[in-house]
């Protein structure tokens, strides 16, 4: 029988998970991680830089410590010797910087052992045998929490290798007249860049975009709110899924002004189209549904599992029903884990995964 548990995917979510496996408890060594790039924030930090990102727009739970406490808002209070990140967290305003979080990666990688379980190696195909999963010749694992990460990034029909075309989680400069496609965090981002590149701006949308500091219901983060999303019939729940799928971005006068102030000087507007400028920049972010997985999309059509427009249907806990059971476990962490975990792309939601997957192998264990 198998023995040891594996992630696959060496991103955010995977680092997450293996953080929360190694505090519960686990050794590196019961512990294989596979993936493409020893650094867990290498991805993250590349299409950070590209937007130019200051803040992170996750709250007090947005670290990858295995704990909710303490948080990155203890650890600033420690630092700069003063309460107010304390006092901002009890109101889930508290947003460490983009160096602040990098070092915190940094810091949780080197103390949990992370090398030691880290394999090079893509995986490209999963197997269900018994008492776990071969994964192509790495082996057999009783385990398995798949991490896959964004599939890739989203153009609009017609876009993509358009010489004037530059997606916004890609470097780039700014011409002196650019227009944005897209109207959530990515594409505000972008504008305020732009603006204080001394560029003129078109944001190029069809409607307004939605102003919330989460992209998702806050109560979705709760356990009552959760619940009740897991409580709703298959039809609701897609319903649901695409409606906060809409572009949103926080409001506040730090987004607000320079827009207006642009606007006053005739170097800001809004169109429903493009308009032949000389550069496009895409902030349509990343390619959704596990049709653009070629791991995922494969077990699917193995298997028949249950599926929702572009969701694997999985179960409340994240595991994916048919192929778990009493012996094994197959869970789905990240963006393609929305079906048990509306905010499966955060950094809560990574947790959310990973704690449930933890108690799995626990389950199993003493059975």
């Amino acid at each position: 029988m198998a023995e040891q548990c594996a992630i696959v995917g060496g991103g955010l979510a995977g680092f997450t998970a293996y953080a929360t496996l190694r505090h519960g408890g686990l050794a590196a060594a019961e512990i294989a991680v596979f993936g493409t790039d020893p650094d867990p924030a290498a991805d993250w930090r590349r299409r950070a830089d590209a937007i130019r990102q200051r803040r992170m727009r996750s709250e007090s739970d947005g670290h990858v410590a295995a704990t909710s406490f303490p948080g990155l808002a203890v650890r600033s209070a420690i630092r700069r010797r003063d309460a107010m990140p304390l006092v901002e967290s009890l109101f889930d305003r508290y947003h460490p910087t983009v160096p602040e979080f990098l070092e915190h990666v940094a810091e949780v990688r080197e103390r949990s052992g992370w090398k030691d379980s880290f394999h090079h190696r893509r995986i490209a195909a999963i197997r269900p045998v018994d008492g776990g999963f071969e994964l192509d010749e790495a082996g057999v694992f009783a385990h398995v929490l798949l991490a896959p990460g964004h599939p890739g990034l989203a153009f609009p029909e017609g876009l993509e290798g358009d010489e004037r075309v530059v997606h916004a989680y890609e470097p780039h400069d700014y011409a002196p007249e650019v227009e944005v496609v897209g109207a959530g965090m990515a594409a505000a981002t972008e504008w305020l860049n732009a603006l204080a590149a001394g560029a003129a701006v078109v944001s190029v949308r069809r409607r307004e975009p939605e102003r919330r500091p989460l992209n998702l219901p806050r109560e979705l983060f709760t356990r009552r709110g959760l619940k009740g999303f897991q409580a709703t019939s298959k039809e609701q729940r897609l319903g649901l899924l695409r409606s906060w799928s809409t572009p949103s971005y926080p409001s506040g006068r730090d987004w607000d002004e320079p827009v207006e102030r642009a606007r006053r000087e005739g170097r800001f507007r809004v169109l429903p189209e493009l308009n032949g400028g000389e550069q496009i920049i895409c902030a349509t972010g990343f390619k959704r549904g596990f049709r653009n997985d070629s791991l995922l999309a494969a077990l699917v059509d193995a298997h028949a599992l249950e599926t929702a427009d572009g969701w694997i249907a999985l179960a409340p806990d994240s595991t994916i029903p048919g192929l778990t059971d009493e012996t094994r476990t197959l869970s789905i962490a990240g963006v393609p884990g929305q079906w048990a975990f509306p905010a499966a792309d955060t950094l809560a939601g990574h947790k959310y995964a990973a704690r449930r997957f933890l108690r799995r192998i626990r389950a199993c264990r003493t059975r």
